[in-house]
């Protein structure tokens, strides 16, 4: 395709916009899939349910989801983004009206499952779109702010929906949150190219910042940060990984596996903390419809901070290493979620708590989503997201179901143990993975610096 660039003269910081945009839409997304759970003991009031048969409801939306990112990850790299992500964004809106229009269980979760399938391709979309228009030094940042709009959809939700439902009803919600994904679907497809080449917008000088990152070190100062984290890179296994550049490869690479694991098992933690902590806070802590809409939120505050610092951390502080961010969020959660079993009743003091659990949570999830860059070709990097992705949503598919036969057995302090043990189960996984390390060229020379032996 024909590049439609701006002269170099003008300097545009465009990629930026596309960042704003991606937070945007998917606080929107991010806010449809978040409503059930504060809408859910209200819903449970009209349609009776088992703890057990509500878990099943909230993972039904999970399990689509997940099924989705394999065929969207093939979509996507042979079709581009554009058109499918717009699409995608139009469809979860009318599945989220939809859900407001139900009159029996059976279409509740029809309707969600069409909600979890229709949303599948964004996060797809919005990583390969990370990928294509930010350099390397830049995208742990980018895909901090993406999911940061992940977490920043809940916190919204439950203050929105408290006052949606003090006016009007637990179906309005949906009706209302349908509206703005629509209009910002547009705005994408007329905004957002595939990649910044054929962007209107971007000048040949943001292009030539994208797609030769200026930023990748020399080798003076590659050899010092390699000695400044020469412990730091054994513990985490940091070596020189060949960018896979065929499917078979990328089902074949533990690395790729590995991490899938270990963000399953973080996810489904997450998955747990938005669909049943309302329930726990009205019915366990016995809040006020106000308080529970209030606190519900303080996880995902934190988890909106704890993403974009993760973000900054991996790409500036730790020279673009991942690993480190998985492994701190992992271990910090596992203690989180115990401390959770005996936790203060006081609403300021648990909103507290939530909100660091959210930080320390959400601190690695960035590091999730941009691994799979220096795993795979920009070719591939489509299916390796979908299969990093995938492995994440069978967690969050699995956990709220699981987190209901738990309520039905047993009781809540059981399943922050659970969650203890996952987390911790994800820590020792993400171990075993290796740390990729861009190969960079010495000055004046043909041959490759490899930054972590300090040798060509």
């Amino acid at each position: 395709m024909e590049n439609r660039i701006l002269p170099v003269a003008k300097k545009t910081g465009f990629r930026w916009v596309v960042a704003g945009l991606i937070f945007l839409i998917y606080t929107i997304a991010a806010a449809d899939r978040a409503n059930l759970g504060v809408a859910l003991p209200f819903i449970r009031k009209e349609f009776p349910m088992t703890n057990a048969e509500a878990g099943a409801l909230i993972s039904m939306f999970l399990l689509a989801y997940a099924l989705a990112q394999l065929p969207s990850g093939f979509a996507a790299s042979r079709f581009g983004v554009r058109k499918i992500f717009s699409f995608s964004m139009i469809a979860t809106s009318i599945f989220t009206g939809l859900v407001g229009t139900v009159s029996s269980v059976v279409a509740l979760k029809l309707y969600r499952m069409g909600l979890g399938f229709a949303e599948g391709p964004l996060p797809v979309g919005i990583t390969s779109t990370i990928n294509n228009w930010f350099p390397a030094s830049e995208k742990g940042t980018a895909t901090g702010i993406f999911l940061a709009a992940v977490k920043f959809g809940p916190v919204i939700v439950p203050p929105i929906c408290v006052a949606i439902m003090a006016v009007w009803g637990w179906r309005e919600i949906f009706y209302f949150f349908a509206v703005p994904g629509i209009i910002l679907a547009v705005v994408w497809y007329f905004l957002v190219t595939n990649h910044p080449s054929e962007s209107r917008f971007v000048s040949a000088a943001e292009l030539e910042h994208i797609t030769n990152d200026t930023n990748n070190k020399i080798e003076s100062k590659s050899k010092a940060d390699a000695r400044s984290f020469a412990g730091l890179d054994k513990f985490i296994r940091a070596k020189q990984v060949a960018p896979i550049a065929t499917t078979r490869e990328l089902f074949r690479s533990w690395n790729l596996m590995g991490c899938a694991l270990g963000y399953c098992f973080q996810l489904g933690i997450s998955s747990v903390l938005l669909a049943w902590i309302p329930t726990y806070l009205v019915t366990v802590k016995n809040y006020s419809l106000v308080n529970m809409g209030f606190v519900a939120a303080a996880p995902w505050v934190g988890a909106v901070c704890g993403n974009i610092l993760g973000g900054i951390i991996s790409d500036k502080l730790l020279g673009k290493r991942r690993k480190p961010g998985m492994l701190i969020s992992a271990l910090a959660t596992s203690g989180m979620m115990y401390a959770l079993i005996n936790s203060p009743d006081d609403p300021a003091l648990y909103g507290a708590l939530l909100f660091m659990t959210g930080l320390l949570l959400s601190i690695g999830f960035s590091s999730y989503m941009v691994y799979p860059m220096g795993m795979a070709t920009k070719k591939t990097f489509p299916i390796a997201s979908s299969i990093v992705n995938m492995g994440g949503q069978l967690g969050g598919a699995a956990t709220p179901f699981l987190t209901g036969l738990l309520l039905d057995s047993y009781g809540w302090n059981e399943v922050f143990l659970f969650m203890a043990i996952s987390s911790f189960i994800s820590f020792v996984l993400l171990l075993t993975i290796a740390e990729p390390v861009a190969v960079m060229e010495t000055p004046g020379s043909n041959a490759p610096f490899d930054p972590v032996t300090n040798k060509p």
